[in-house]
């Protein structure tokens, strides 16, 4: 069954002074404030929509390596990942860094890596932004 989560953004005014608000709809857990300036220069207490991207691609591509791992029979203890998304004015986004590290016993450095492409070429909010670079760090802790 697929499921439908809804955002939705209240803007007014110009690009460059107006302003708005996002509320997470579908969780009902806040409306938070948004700028060109927050998403051009410093975030100074508001979001963007490349902080929300991050926010997706890191939580997505942790279930998947989550899910992966669990499934060749070595379900980690712990994965904490960021995501580091670029935004170029005129230009758009212009690169994602996924940055890994996680605790998981009984697997290889070597192993973790070819897990962690495989979460990377196969999380559904990797595959909805093929339109950028995405570029992976994988740290399997001791």
């Amino acid at each position: 069954m697929a499921t439908v989560r809804t955002a939705t953004t209240q803007w007014k005014g110009a690009l460059l002074d107006g302003s708005g608000t996002v509320s997470l709809d579908s969780s009902g857990i806040g409306t938070f404030d948004v700028s060109w300036p927050s998403r051009s220069e410093q975030a100074n207490g508001k979001t963007s929509p490349e902080e929300l991207i991050a926010a997706a691609h890191s939580t997505c591509f942790s279930m998947a390596l989550s899910h992966g791992l669990a499934g060749a029979g070595t379900p980690p203890q712990s994965v904490e990942t960021s995501a580091d998304v670029t935004f170029q004015p005129g230009e758009g986004i212009t690169g994602i860094v996924l940055s890994v590290k996680a605790h998981v016993p009984g697997i290889t450095a070597e192993q973790f890596q070819t897990a962690a492409e495989t979460a990377k070429a196969n999380c559904p909010v990797s595959k909805a932004l093929t339109g950028t670079t995405i570029t992976l760090k994988a740290e399997l802790l001791g």
